[in-house]
């Protein structure tokens, strides 16, 4: 595998490869990850009476798949740092396939949250990988809309995937929300074998060069921003649908409308960040949080009523373009340790998947109500700025 910065520069010319289906071919997974990320939020009030436990212990299944995203992107990505990115792919999907089926069959909450774990072992490295893959079939100057091209699969999850298995878990239950995810991520290892560029792995590349990445403030501070400013999205979306239907009064019929309108406000946020990326990318990563800190702090007030939510859940969902400004920012950071920092992006984001539930579960439990999780979002979406003001001025110096 080819880890050095120089071959994002441009994209080589490959035999018999189309760019647009290896695209689609990720794509795929960030749907099928996507779909079980964020389906897994808005199906908290139904597995949380299926396996007998409340609403803020039902959260920790959340938690604890991004714990797995935590721990798996780093291992994954240093273990298999010579693997060939096509093979690693394939593995991670079906690794992805199975614990996902399990999941669907989990008979105690125990059980559930071994699975969950599991299931989000091959996530940040699918994407770390998945990135890189993407970044090469094009030239350098269009690398974070490839990526984004890859991430619009995981966005396009929250206005399809998630509406839909959110749909099943309340009309057939929510074991086949877990069991369409399974099916999703079988098509994509085939899709991958099929289509990606069947390239060697680099034998120059090796645990202790991926591991160099760690060495350097710069990635810490693009991981740091991710996991402290994105887990204000984290908050609000995982105690959504509750809220819709305690705060706002509408019927649960209607919780897939909004969360599909979520996934517009990520699949416009993850577009337009990635052409600002591509031409001013740390001034679009401080817009961005500045943005989303902004529109966090209008969720309490727009929570009462249907149409005043709408469109503040649009815009929160906008701010979920940071994915892609800090995949890019990562690539230019990380110099020869590819691999594990573009992978240890999703560890960060799924640091925000663990954090943002969890100060939003006590916020709640603390008796301040559903809607403070909007407050806890602001916190953490500032939090996020002033790291990345710290990284942009030590590049000015």
């Amino acid at each position: 595998m080819t880890t050095s910065t120089t071959t994002l520069d441009a994209a080589p010319a490959r035999r018999g490869v189309h760019p647009a289906l290896v695209l689609l071919a990720l794509a795929m997974g960030g749907f099928s990850i996507g779909t079980t990320e964020f389906a897994a939020m808005s199906l908290v009030p139904y597995f949380s009476r299926g396996l007998g436990i409340d609403e803020p212990t039902a959260g920790h299944v959340i938690s604890i798949y991004a714990l797995g995203v935590v721990v798996g992107a780093p291992v994954i990505a240093v273990l298999g740092a010579r693997l060939a990115r096509r093979t690693l792919l394939i593995g991670l999907m079906v690794v992805f396939a199975v614990a996902n089926g399990l999941s669907a069959l989990s008979p105690d909450y125990h059980w559930m949250l071994f699975f969950r774990f599991l299931s989000g072992l091959p996530h940040g490295a699918f994407f770390g990988v998945g990135a890189l893959m993407a970044a090469s079939m094009v030239p350098r100057e269009r690398r974070a809309q490839a990526v984004s091209r890859m991430m619009l699969g995981l966005t396009l999850a929250t206005v399809v995937g998630v509406p839909l298995a959110n749909g099943i878990g309340q009309v057939v239950g929510w074991r086949w929300g877990f069991g369409l995810v399974a099916v999703l991520a079988t098509g994509t290892a085939l899709m991958i074998a099929r289509f990606a560029p069947d390239e060697p792995g680099d034998p120059t590349n090796s645990p202790l060069r991926e591991l160099g990445a760690l060495r350097r403030p710069q990635v810490w501070l693009a991981l740091g921003t991710g996991a402290i400013g994105f887990g204000g999205l984290f908050a609000v979306y995982t105690y959504l649908a509750t809220t819709l239907v305690e705060v706002t009064g509408v019927s649960p019929a209607l919780v897939p409308l909004v969360l599909g309108v979520m996934g517009v406000g990520l699949t416009l946020g993850n577009l337009v960040c990635a052409w600002a990326a591509d031409r001013a990318l740390m001034p679009a990563a401080a817009i961005t949080l500045a943005f989303s800190a902004a529109m966090l702090a209008l969720y309490p007030w727009a929570a009462q009523n249907l149409w005043t939510l709408l469109p503040v859940v649009l815009l929160i969902g906008m701010g979920g373009g940071l994915a892609s400004i800090l995949q890019s920012r990562l690539m230019d950071v990380a110099g020869d340790a590819q691999t594990l920092a573009a992978a240890l992006n999703h560890s960060a984001f799924n640091m925000a998947n663990a954090l943002g539930p969890w100060l939003g579960g006590l916020a709640i439990a603390a008796g301040h109500g559903w809607t403070s999780t909007g407050w806890v979002g602001v916190a953490l979406a500032l939090g996020g700025l002033a790291i990345w003001m710290v990284s942009w001025r030590l590049d000015r110096r």
